[in-house]
């Protein structure tokens, strides 16, 4: 430093010395008087002493102290100008430093960003931190993924009021067999390509909702009136859907749609009254077809049942029909084989089992006793009765039971004895 301060004092002093005045009216100048003008003028200033001068004036804008003035000696600003040139370079590269920390920015999940250079597309960055070049020359610019976007064709939802305005111009379309119609729809979207959606189209969301118009159209006009306003929503919902994504897949959008929803499809109000009562008497019938179906359903399958359940029962008769008749057809035999050992035993025994049956069944006897007008009553339900709770009755007890055949025989009983004598003499 000190070499070069001497250098510029010695260039300094040969120029000084040069422009020095000699007393007389000539000047030292090397170049004569050629830059004197006519006149007497002097020439302009010298260029280096205005660079010196704005020196000075920078220096002493920064604290430093400024030089001798015009005089061309150096004065205490030679040996200021280190420290201002030093902070000026200080200031630059802290500028530098900030200027090129604004390069850094920030990706949230669910975020991409988008950086170009000079305009251009570089990069698609995830999640995180990052770091491009800073403005002018490089930009970025973050784009949301994952919200889900709506586009409404032919009506407008106000926001906070929950109603919505119609929109003719969209909502009134043609079926295949050329009845208007008045369909709503609602599509939902997200981003997919964050590339495409900044730089293929002008406004994604515009062109989305053309190429929403321009689907449900299509599907509208290939489908008949009925089938729109009664069971074909939801299938042209999905034809309207996967016409959709085509579109804009062409178009590079970089959009994807999610769902679409088909809010209402009713005729024009112009001739809405008539078209309810037509779709009224549709569902009624369409109700009573499923009540009759629901009625047969429930029916057929009980008679089915029944039907079933009879001839189970009639199998498992005839099963025991013939299974009683062999058996009886065995004991019979088998009794046939008895009766020819021994007759009178058999039938005796045949005799004494018939009565111990018959006689099984019965809760009261009458006893016809020979050479007597008078019956023996004998209440065995009552008999065996008593029989339950007290010691078995001796036969004056069964003496006591027995009416008699004066007054106070019962009248029933008397009217059953006349029979059993009719039937005596009859006999006889």
């Amino acid at each position: 430093m000190k070499m070069i301060d001497k250098a510029d004092k010695t260039e300094t002093g040969a120029k000084m010395a040069w422009n020095e005045p000699d007393g007389d009216d000539n000047n030292k100048d090397p170049w004569g008087n050629r830059d004197k003008k006519p006149g007497g003028s002097q020439s302009p200033p010298d260029l280096d002493e205005v660079v010196k001068q704005m020196q000075n004036k920078i220096s002493k804008l920064f604290g430093g102290k400024g030089g001798s003035g015009g005089d061309g000696h150096e004065g205490s600003g030679g040996s200021s100008g280190s420290p201002s040139s030093t902070l000026i370079g200080l200031i630059i590269g802290v500028l530098i430093l900030v200027w090129l920390a604004s390069g850094i920015y920030i990706v949230d999940p669910g975020e991409r960003g988008v950086v170009t250079r000079f305009g251009a597309y570089t990069d698609t960055t995830l999640p995180g931190p990052h770091w491009r070049f800073p403005f002018p020359i490089g930009r970025s610019e973050i784009v949301n993924v994952d919200q889900i976007r709506d586009v409404e064709v032919g009506y407008r939802s106000s926001p906070g009021r929950g109603n919505s305005n119609s929109v003719p111009q969209e909502s009134l379309m043609l079926t295949q067999d050329e009845n208007i119609i008045d369909v709503k729809f609602a599509v939902q979207y997200r981003v997919k390509d964050a590339k495409d959606y900044l730089f293929s189209v002008r406004d994604p969301h515009m062109t989305l909702r053309e190429a929403t118009e321009s689907a449900i159209r299509e599907v509208i006009g290939q489908s008949k009136m009925d089938f729109v306003l009664t069971q074909g929503q939801s299938d042209i919902a999905v034809r309207t859907e996967k016409l959709i994504q085509s579109i804009i897949d062409r178009y590079k959008t970089g959009l994807i749609v999610t769902s679409v929803n088909l809010q209402s499809a009713q005729p024009p109000e112009q001739v809405k009254g008539a078209f309810e009562d037509a779709i009224k008497a549709r569902e009624d019938n369409e109700r009573l077809k499923n009540d009759a179906q629901a009625y047969s359903n429930d029916i057929l399958p009980k008679a089915r049942g029944n039907a079933a359940r009879q001839l189970e029962e009639a199998n498992g008769y005839k099963a025991r029909v013939v299974a009683v008749a062999e058996g009886e057809s065995k004991r019979f035999l088998e009794l046939l084989t008895e009766y020819k050992k021994a007759p009178q035993v058999t039938r005796d025994r045949l005799y004494l089992d018939t009565i111990e049956f018959v006689l099984a069944k019965t809760t009261k006897v009458l006893v016809d006793v020979k050479g007597s007008n008078n019956l023996l009553y004998l209440p065995l339900d009552k008999i065996i009765g008593q029989n339950t709770k007290t010691a078995p009755m001796t036969l004056p007890d069964v003496q006591h039971f027995v009416s008699p055949p004066s007054k106070a025989q019962p009248k029933s009983d008397q009217n059953f004895r006349d029979t059993l004598r009719d039937r005596d003499r009859g006999t006889r």
